[in-house]
């Protein structure tokens, strides 16, 4: 199982530079931060499964204070260098509602 408590990540596209997410976990349970970009403040919480597939909830609060909320089910995939990329499917529910894949780059 990939322990991701205290990994940091980011979005993979270069520019994305200053949104960050920290994931912390104990046991099965996930839960988590992130800001940047549009978003000013968000947390995640959900479960970790043994393979390291991350199945959680989401909510944010964007710049302009509109609250977005959603799914996410995240598949990891190991560098090299110790490090775990992630893709994401993810699901927005809302005035907001969309659905698309993003890809998360940990950060050292």
């Amino acid at each position: 199982m990939i322990n991701y408590d205290g990994r940091r990540f980011r979005p993979a596209e270069p520019e994305a530079e200053g949104r960050t997410a920290v994931y912390r976990q104990e046991g099965d349970l996930l839960w988590g931060t992130f800001s940047g970009g549009r978003a000013r403040h968000g947390t995640l919480a959900g479960v970790c499964a043994p393979d390291g597939t991350l199945d959680f909830a989401y909510s944010m609060v964007l710049e302009d204070g509109e609250i977005v909320c959603g799914r996410c089910h995240s598949e990891p995939e190991l560098r090299e260098d110790g490090g775990v990329d992630l893709r994401e499917e993810w699901e927005r529910y809302g005035g907001h509602a969309a659905v698309g894949v993003s890809y998360l780059r940990e950060i050292k």
